[in-house]
């Protein structure tokens, strides 16, 4: 009787044929049931929907404050402009996703049995609800996830078509691009399915973008740096250990756990940066979640974006290789002040944001000192670490002296055997699509209109203020 009453109140929320399709399933006990992320959602969405109505009512009309002509130059930055649910970046706490900090996700988000990381599947139901989920929840959609991991015969096709001279994040773009083919929202849009029902749509096409896209990077690594065979999707594994077989260091289970940590850690960083505003800006056109994602990776893949964890990587290897492994501080602090000297920065750090130590650079270092204490390039980057923010702070070359997330990544990817320096963008893209697709998600649920911010010349910014002190 509670199962059925709980039932009828999701029903009576939204009655579309996709949540109606969503399966029931009931605890052992069957005196009460874990509800699945779809019905969750489904309650929530009405009392979010009277949540904005509210701000708006109370708040619109007021101001974050001015627009300065430097702000317009200098790439927005700082520019109030995005409505972003998943995850908020604060310049000296760092990343909070829905008010949790990385911290508070590795203790409360549920790990894998006999694991210590936190599953990527419980971040994405704490970026579509704000909750924290059961381990039964996270196991559910696991399975979901699993099912949903085929993709289709031609987008394989056109995988091992490309030359494997053409670039990972290329092949990406395209693979997550061709599935639009079997959008369930650009179905439904055409059919002419009622705007209340957008996000039913956006939640099943996210669903399966999600859940594809091991298949899609496993496929594109092993055809691009192997042999092309690829083993099935696991039913029974969790969605990194899944990757992580796809890949081929399945059998390795800290580097498992690594995957764990590193998809959790880079699904989300407010919706301000390229690759998060180009999904959220192409999905207000009503584009479907796999266009949408397919614009977010094309952003990702530019140097100033996704890339930055490579150039980390080529010149720390470029150190040792001119000073050496085990090298004192001083022939440390001299190449650095050579790097600067010669008109470069030192990759990884500072921020655009951040004025402090990235937390998500510090939760990677407590996964080395766990598991890689004596690697050379761990104990480099360490060093490097004690050494950088003095050093850059004196010379006056960044707000934020202290390192970001990508001075680490590499290292511990190269650690366990991904050398494959062109493919780290790819998973870095598998991490993102988890809050791209949250927030498009709520973006359909909530009637975000298309985005359309007005611009000006030069010209224009001249005459505007030529008679203005």
């Amino acid at each position: 009787m509670v199962a059925a009453t709980a039932l009828r109140n999701v029903f009576n929320v939204s009655r579309s044929p996709l949540l109606a399709r969503t399966s029931i399933r009931f605890s052992s006990t069957t005196a009460s049931r874990h509800l699945t992320l779809k019905e969750r959602l489904a309650e929530l969405i009405p009392t979010e929907i009277e949540k904005v109505k509210a701000i708006r009512a109370e708040h619109g009309k007021k101001a974050f404050g001015p627009v300065t002509v430097d702000q317009l130059y200098g790439g927005m930055r700082g520019l109030p402009a995005l409505i972003w649910d998943g995850s908020v970046l604060d310049p000296e706490d760092g990343i909070r996703f829905r008010g949790k900090s990385i911290d508070e996700c590795k203790s409360l988000l549920p790990a894998a049995p006999g694991g210590s990381e936190p599953l990527p599947e419980g971040l994405f139901w704490l970026l579509l609800t704000g909750e924290i989920p059961s381990k039964e929840q996270v196991a559910e959609l696991s399975r979901d996830w699993a099912a949903r991991a085929e993709i289709p015969d031609f987008v394989k096709e056109i995988i091992d078509r490309c030359p494997p001279t053409l670039h990972p994040m290329s092949q990406f773009s395209m693979a997550v691009t061709a599935l639009n083919h079997d959008s369930a929202f650009a179905k439904a849009y055409q059919d002419g399915v009622s705007k209340k029902e957008y996000w039913n749509y956006t939640f099943e096409d996210s669903m399966d973008l999600i859940a594809k896209l091991p298949n899609i990077a496993g496929r594109i690594y092993r055809n691009v740096f192997g042999d092309g065979k690829l083993p099935a999707i696991d039913n029974s594994k969790d969605y990194s250990a899944n990757l992580a077989t796809l890949l081929g260091f399945g059998d390795n289970e800290a580097f498992v756990e690594l995957l764990r940590l590193y998809i959790t850690i880079h699904t989300d960083h407010e919706g301000g940066n390229v690759s998060a505003h180009t999904g959220k800006l192409v999905g207000s056109a009503l584009s479907d979640p796999f266009l949408a994602f397919g614009a977010s990776l094309n952003g990702l893949a530019g140097p100033l974006h996704g890339l930055a964890n490579q150039e980390v990587l080529l010149w720390l290897r470029k150190m040792q290789s001119q000073i050496g492994e085990n090298a004192t501080d001083d022939a440390v602090k001299s190449y650095v002040w050579s790097t600067l000297k010669g008109g470069q920065v030192v990759p990884g750090y500072g921020h655009a944001v951040l004025r402090k130590t990235d937390p998500r650079y510090t939760a990677q270092r407590e996964f080395a000192l766990k598991n890689l204490p004596n690697d050379p390039l761990f104990k480099l980057v360490g060093q490097i670490y004690d050494i950088v923010p003095s050093i850059l702070l004196e010379a006056g070359k960044a707000k934020n002296p202290w390192p970001n997330v990508d001075a680490h990544s590499g290292v511990l990817l190269t650690h366990y055997g991904l050398h494959q320096m062109q493919f780290y963008t790819v998973l870095f893209g598998v991490s993102r699509a988890f809050g791209v697709a949250a927030q498009l998600i709520w973006d359909r649920a909530l009637g975000a209109p298309l985005e359309r911010p007005k611009s000006y010349s030069s010209e224009a910014i001249q005459k505007m203020f030529k008679d203005r002190q």
